[in-house]
């Protein structure tokens, strides 16, 4: 089952915000985070703040992490504006905690005396930010940077964004159907940005409809793993059949699919405990690590359609599989997701059979 979540703390992305409406930035900022579209649109927001206009590409210093040296970064850093009141300095994906202790220290002597005229952000997209509590970089980054995460929009808030989005693009959508289109794209707004103009140039009426959604948005990969859940649960084994095969056809890595699935069927399993044990729906979402409560809400319902044995047997034939497909044996990929769907029809089926 997977570990319980905490709270989201937004309160650094709050500050960022409040800082951004007032024209007032501080000078160091770490930006990390699953939520790619609020971070690039907030360092959109900088960048016309910082260094727009004619002198632009004089105080607009953007630099790789990879095979970034101090040396580098502190050139970058002691750069004198040129008329203009500050400079802005990206730099992506540079693994602060992996250099060389002599480095460490020359960057704890950076971050610590940065100029008034800099501001220098370190963004991290393809590279996971974790600070290492070991390390006196660490207590420097947390004295002197503004760590902001780019977290998932809560329900609520995404909810509205997306009917403003359809709004802007001449549509409208109720709750529920917003929440679908959520739960079909995987949450992110990006991806629901990019959905969200599709379906407001295809769609025909002024409303958008599920009927729409399912006609024209690409599902994301954990919403095509729910679905297949549920139609195995429901006995629908055709459908559990159209929906592994749509699964195939996504060329994602057979680990990446076959994580999904396992993924799926461990939170049906938690779904089932958490009734049993007459949990809360926020309760069992903290414990199955579920986003959305919408999300949590379909796998309650189809948690109440099939008992813990089945549950707990769903989960170990996925392992059973996982296991095979990480050690590279019993043929192909594609071959051992259909055993593994065959096999958990025969369970549901028969319990008796699992």
């Amino acid at each position: 089952m997977a570990a319980s979540k905490k709270q989201k703390d937004t309160s650094a992305y709050d500050a960022l915000n409040a800082a951004l409406k007032n024209g007032v930035l501080k000078n160091l900022y770490v930006f990390h985070g699953e939520e790619r579209y609020l971070l690039e649109r907030t360092l959109e927001t900088i960048r016309k703040m910082l260094v727009s206009g004619d002198a632009a590409a004089f105080n607009h210093r953007r630099l790789n992490g990879a095979g970034l040296t101090i040396d580098t970064l502190e050139a970058a850093v002691d750069t004198l504006p040129a008329f203009a009141e500050r400079t802005l300095v990206e730099v992506s994906d540079y693994d602060l905690f992996k250099a060389g202790e002599q480095d460490k220290e020359r960057l704890i002597g950076l971050i610590s005396d940065l100029p008034d005229y800099v501001c220098l952000l370190f963004v991290y997209d393809v590279m996971e930010f974790k600070l290492d509590g070991r390390l006196k970089l660490t207590a420097a980054l947390k004295e002197h940077a503004e760590l902001v995460e780019f977290h998932l929009q809560e329900q609520g808030r995404l909810v509205k964004w997306i009917g403003k989005h359809c709004a802007d693009g001449g549509k409208s959508i109720d709750t529920s159907t917003a929440e679908y289109l959520a739960f079909v794209t995987g949450g992110l707004m990006t991806a629901l940005n990019e959905e969200i103009e599709k379906l407001c140039f295809y769609t025909e009426g002024t409303s958008i409809t599920r009927a729409d959604i399912d006609a024209i948005v690409s599902p994301a990969l954990d919403a095509v793993s729910y679905q297949l859940t549920d139609a195995v649960v429901s006995g629908d084994f055709n459908r559990a059949a159209s929906v592994m095969t749509d699964l195939l056809t996504m060329r994602e890595a057979p680990h990446k699919l076959m994580y999904s699935i396992a993924m799926r069927l461990r939170q049906l399993l938690a779904a089932r405990v958490s009734l049993d044990n007459a949990l809360g729906t926020k309760e069992f979402m903290s414990i199955a690590g579920i986003k959305f409560e919408f999300q949590a809400r379909g796998l309650l319902s189809a948690a109440r359609r099939v008992g813990l044995a089945e549950c707990a047997r769903f989960v170990s034939l996925s392992a059973e599989t996982a296991l095979r497909l990480n050690s590279g044996g019993s043929g192909e990929a594609s071959a051992q997701l259909t055993d593994l769907l065959i096999r958990l029809a025969a369970c549901r089926e028969n319990v008796r059979a699992c």
